[in-house]
């Protein structure tokens, strides 16, 4: 009798299931997803697990990497094509709501909620640094503005990036809990008005 090979099956689709892999760790978090429930959704053993993606923290790595290509780049697409700080940060706010609510995928963001409750110091690092980047990347260009004078000179670009991370934080859980798009973009909306506006210019004089 013929004996079965051991390893991946010949059909397994790598990129398919580290899909699998990301949507269980988004919708449940890293300490809550175990091996046994990875190797289920993707209909493999432990052995092939392991030797397809190494462990479970350099798959949850690698996922998470995957989510910031394929589901959660609309900020970086902000940063890179709109003009001013405001404008990224309502693109941002507007995109997350629809994101953050679509059907047929975890509720809200994976790099905010994958952590929670895990005693595991390198994911939380990993997820605490990418969100800090955001907002880094935020008072970078709040800063920008303000050195342009697009945006007033007393303006706190620190406090302000915060601001938008935590209202990203906030609509992320919102969505979590049940929120829909139209409320998700109400919020985005009601964000926004706590921006400061655009330094008035002064009218040239006109020659006598």
């Amino acid at each position: 009798m013929a004996i079965q090979p051991r390893g991946r099956p010949r059909s397994f689709d790598r990129e398919a299931a580290l899909d699998k892999a990301l949507r269980l760790f988004w919708e449940h978090g890293y300490e809550a997803t175990s091996v046994s429930d990875l190797t289920k959704a993707l209909g493999i053993g432990t052995p092939s697990l392991y030797a397809a993606f190494g462990d479970k923290q350099k798959l949850f790595n690698e996922a998470v990497a995957a989510y910031s290509t394929r589901y959660g780049g609309f900020a970086a697409r902000a940063f890179d094509e709109e003009p001013t700080a405001r404008t990224t940060a309502e693109r941002t706010l507007r995109e997350a709501a629809v994101e953050y609510s679509l059907p047929g995928r975890p509720p809200g963001c994976m790099v905010i909620h994958a952590g929670i409750n895990t005693t595991n110091n390198e994911v939380l690092h990993l997820l605490e640094r990418l969100r800090n980047d955001t907002i880094d990347d935020f008072e970078r260009r709040i800063r920008d503005d303000i050195a342009a004078e697009r945006l007033p000179a007393d303006t706190d670009a620190r406090a302000l990036a915060r601001f938008t991370g935590a209202v990203l934080q906030g609509m992320s859980q919102a969505a979590r809990d049940g929120a829909d798009r139209d409320e998700l973009e109400r919020v985005a909306a009601l964000a926004m008005l706590a921006w400061p506006n655009t330094p008035t210019q002064e009218p040239v004089a006109s020659k006598a």
